[in-house]
């Protein structure tokens, strides 16, 4: 067995084709465009007409590009959802942006995108930010300038709304819409990188509003609304408790990251013992949490996946006769689930959270007893240790999977894993 990533399987896969890449990757190019095109009309507006108001746009910008200079990659295990809230939060201030210090504005949404667009590639100098995050910060920034501010300049919010008790609602409610489009677009954009099914990944980014997007969107509107008391000394005042978080955020996520590896450096133990072949423990988590994406696993649930397939044959270090090659499958039922069993007790000292150890213990049993997870670690488990022989392919892999769905495998959890493998399960 090799660790290269498996051929795809495009024959033999049943169900519908609704999850196809190409779909996908379509839609985030005609994102990709549309942002492009906003920015290039953003950028030629400005250029035409002029900036409007330069010290305005420049704190703003500043205050941009701190958010993005602050703004941290991360590993694609960690399921993080705006890298830079900072940088967020001031680009939608800027759009919803009508007074400063009792005077009105004068800038328009052409000016917003081409402000954020230039404060966001001058903070990221030396690691500029993957498209699709640029994407959904012009479209986002766009979206809410473009809604506020024709009202705000044609003088229709004043007569409809005025600044009375009418004003804080509509705020409220042009975040909400905001925050809707933000996750659609985060959403389709995912699902290019993913191939995953839409509605659990609209589901997911839904979810996570009232964490960080609520965070964002109502920091956002409080430094827009104290910028229009106070003048711009109101930035560094409002925005300080979003950057605290942020850096809070940065070291979280880098221990996320280090307890990924760790849990990855404890997995590939059986391989240095000579238990399980190189890579396949790596293999078996990539494989399993594309699997558990396409049947709509939350993202929660998919770390706990990938720890589980991480460590599903841990259990063969307390052997004293390894098993042939790591395979597990061929075994007796009873022997399975032992070496199970004795995985889940080598995973419960680990301090992961206790579902994984569930998973790694009850992969060996019947799978209508199984939760979701252990039926996907069992069945690429499976698939994995089939395919280190030569002579059998996937596509021959799948169809012995299938005949076994009787009593050992998920149907469904069988075809979804067919899915992905007939796009490659890195699509």
């Amino acid at each position: 067995m090799t660790s290269a990533p498996y051929p795809r399987a495009t024959a033999g896969v049943r169900g519908p084709a609704a999850h196809r890449p190409d779909a996908g990757v379509r839609t985030a190019r005609r994102l990709h465009a549309a942002a492009a095109a906003v920015a290039l009309t953003g950028l030629g507006w400005t250029a035409w007409h002029g900036l409007a108001q330069p010290r305005v746009a420049l704190a703003f910008g500043a205050l941009i590009a701190l958010g993005e200079a602050a703004r941290r990659r991360h590993p694609t295990t960690v399921e993080a959802r705006d890298t830079a809230p900072v940088g967020a939060a001031g680009g939608l201030a800027y759009a919803l942006l009508g007074d400063v210090a009792g005077a009105p504005t004068a800038h328009g949404a052409a000016q917003v995108v081409a402000v954020v667009l230039a404060a966001t590639l001058t903070g990221a100098l030396g690691r500029p930010p993957a498209r699709d995050h640029l994407a959904r910060r012009l479209l986002t920034t766009g979206f809410a300038a473009v809604c506020f501010q024709p009202l705000h300049h044609s003088g229709a919010l004043d007569r409809w709304v005025g600044h009375g008790p009418y004003y804080a609602p509509f705020l409220l409610l042009l975040l909400a819409l905001t925050a809707l489009c933000d996750a659609v677009l985060a959403a389709a954009l995912g699902r290019a990188r993913t191939g995953g099914p839409y509605g659990p990944a609209l589901r997911d980014e839904l979810r996570a509003l009232p964490g960080i997007g609520s965070a964002i969107c109502a920091t956002g509107a409080v430094m827009a609304l104290a910028v229009a008391v106070a003048g711009l000394w109101a930035l560094p005042v409002f925005c300080l408790p979003l950057l605290l978080t942020q850096l809070s955020f940065r070291r979280w996520s880098a221990v996320r990251a280090t307890c990924h590896q760790t849990i990855a450096s404890l997995a590939r133990s059986t391989e240095i013992a000579g238990h399980t072949p190189p890579g396949h423990a790596r293999r078996v988590a990539v494989l399993s949490r594309a699997t558990g994406r396409e049947l709509g696993l939350r993202a929660p649930d998919l770390t706990v996946l990938e720890y589980a397939a991480l460590m599903h044959d841990i259990g063969q270090l307390s052997l004293v006769d390894p098993v042939p090659a790591g395979a597990t499958e061929p075994l007796p039922p009873a022997e399975r689930r032992r070496i199970a069993l004795l995985g889940g007790a080598v995973v419960r000292q680990t301090g992961v959270p206790a579902e994984v150890a569930v998973v790694v213990e009850r992969q060996a049993d019947p799978y209508r007893e199984q939760p979701l997870a252990a039926r996907i670690v069992r069945t690429v488990n499976a698939f994995d240790d089939l395919t280190g022989d030569r002579a059998i392919g996937p596509l021959l892999a799948l169809e012995r999977l299938r005949l076994a769905t009787a009593h050992d495998h998920d149907p469904q959890v069988v075809e979804a894993l067919g899915r992905v493998l007939a796009r490659g399960p890195d699509a």
